[in-house]
C-alpha cells in the first residue's frame, strides 16, 4: 500500500495519546488505511515503563486480546467454505459429542454471537439464560469453537490460520507467541495473574496473539475488500461476507448487541462499542489491552488503535472512550470524503 500520511488525523492521534496517559499504557499506535492508501501512521511511547525499553515503531507487535476472536470467526467461515460445516444453525454437539448434553440446543450461530447463555465456574459450564434469549460476553462459546476448528481440520487454530490465511495474505507480523522477542510488547507476563491470560501455548487457544498495527489494519482491510488484495481475490468473497453479516438470532432482544462472526456490528444497543455517528455498515472488534480495529465501508477505511493497557483505572469508561475514538475518526474521514 502507498503511504500518504499527513497531519489531517493529528487530533485523533492526540486523543489516543491523552487516553494512553489516562490508562497508564506505556505504548500506543494508530494506523489508518483509506482507499488503499495509508493516510495515518503514528507511534508513541516504549514497550515498557523502563527508560531503556524499546521505542514503539512500525515493527512493534501488541498483544491484541479478544481481537484474536475475529481470527477464529474467519476460521469457522473457511470451514464452511470447505464443506466441513454444513450450517451454523446446527448444534455444536452434532460435531463435538462432549458438548451434546451441556450445550443442548446451542448452535454455532449462538456461539459466534454470544447468545448461547453459558458461563464457566470452577471448570464447569453453567446456564445463565436460555439459548438465544439474551447476550453475554462469556468464554465457553470461544472454547467450543476453538475445539471445533481442531476437530474438523485436524490442526490447531494457529496452524490452520497460518496455512490458509497468514501465508496467503503475507501477514508476517501476526502470530500466537509464547516467548519474548524484541518486537513484542511483553510486559503483561511479569505477574503471576496476568491481565491477558496465559501464554504457554502457541496453538491459538490462548489470548497471546501478537500483531503489529499495520498487520491489524491489513486484517481489517482484507475484510472490507472481502478477501481481495491488490486486485487479486485470494480467498472467496463469501468467506468474508458471512463474518461481517448480521448473524444474531431474531429471538434476541433488540437492546442487545448485534454480531456477525464475533465482529460487533453497528446497533442501538446501550452496550454497543461503536460510536453513534458511525455509519450503519460499520463493524469493530476490541481487545482487553485496548487494541481495536474499526472498519467503515462507507469511507473505504480501516482505523486501528493499539495500547498495552494493564488495567482499567478508576473513573475510566472504556465504552465511552471507544465510542469517542470512533466518532472522531468518522468526522475526520467524512471531511476527507467531501
Amino acid at each position: 500500500m502507498i503511504n500518504a500520511v499527513n497531519d489531517h488525523f493529528q487530533s485523533l492521534n492526540d486523543y489516543v495519546n491523552h487516553i494512553q496517559t489516562a490508562i497508564g499504557a506505556t505504548a500506543a499506535a494508530t494506523y489508518i488505511i483509506k482507499n488503499n492508501l495509508v493516510v495515518n501512521e503514528w507511534y508513541s511511547g516504549r514497550h515498557d515503563s523502563i527508560p531503556e525499553s524499546r521505542l514503539v515503531d512500525e515493527k512493534t507487535q501488541f498483544n491484541v486480546g479478544s481481537v484474536r476472536k475475529t481470527y477464529l470467526g474467519l476460521a469457522i467461515s473457511l470451514l464452511i467454505e470447505q464443506g466441513k460445516i454444513r450450517s451454523i444453525d446446527e448444534e455444536i454437539g452434532t460435531y463435538l459429542n462432549e458438548y451434546a448434553h451441556i450445550a443442548k440446543g446451542v448452535t454455532m450461530r449462538h456461539l459466534l454471537t454470544h447468545t448461547h447463555g453459558l458461563y464457566e465456574e470452577n471448570g464447569q459450564f453453567l446456564r445463565e439464560f436460555q439459548v438465544g434469549e439474551g447476550w453475554a460476553y462469556r468464554s465457553p462459546g470461544i472454547t467450543m469453537l476453538i475445539r471445533l476448528v481442531s476437530q474438523l481440520s485436524g490442526q490447531n487454530l494457529s496452524t490452520f490460520m497460518q496455512r490458509y490465511v497468514f501465508d496467503i495474505y503475507r501477514l508476517k507480523e501476526t502470530e500466537w507467541r509464547t516467548e519474548y522477542q524484541e518486537d513484542l510488547i511483553y510486559n503483561y507476563y511479569k505477574d503471576k495473574d496476568t491481565w491477558v491470560g496465559q501464554n504457554n501455548s502457541d496453538a491459538g487457544d490462548q489470548s497471546n496473539l501478537f500483531i503489529s498495527a499495520r498487520d491489524l489494519a491489513k486484517w481489517g482491510y482484507m475484510h472490507l475488500k472481502k478477501g481481495c488484495l491488490n486486485g487479486e481475490q485470494l480467498l472467496p468473497q463469501s468467506v468474508f461476507e458471512r463474518v461481517i453479516t448480521l448473524q444474531t438470532p431474531n429471538s434476541v432482544q433488540s437492546n442487545c448487541p448485534r454480531n456477525g462472526f464475533i465482529w460487533w456490528l453497528q446497533s442501538d444497543s446501550p452496550l454497543n462499542e461503536i460510536g453513534g455517528r458511525l455509519p450503519s455498515c460499520s463493524y469493530q472488534i476490541l481487545g482487553i489491552t485496548g487494541c481495536a480495529c474499526l472498519v467503515i465501508p462507507k469511507y473505504d477505511a480501516v482505523i486501528v488503535r493499539m495500547y498495552n493497557q494493564l488495567s482499567n483505572p478508576t473513573g475510566y469508561d472504556y465504552l465511552s472512550d471507544l465510542r469517542q475514538f470512533g466518532n472522531m475518526a468518522n468526522d475526520l474521514l467524512m471531511k476527507l470524503s467531501v
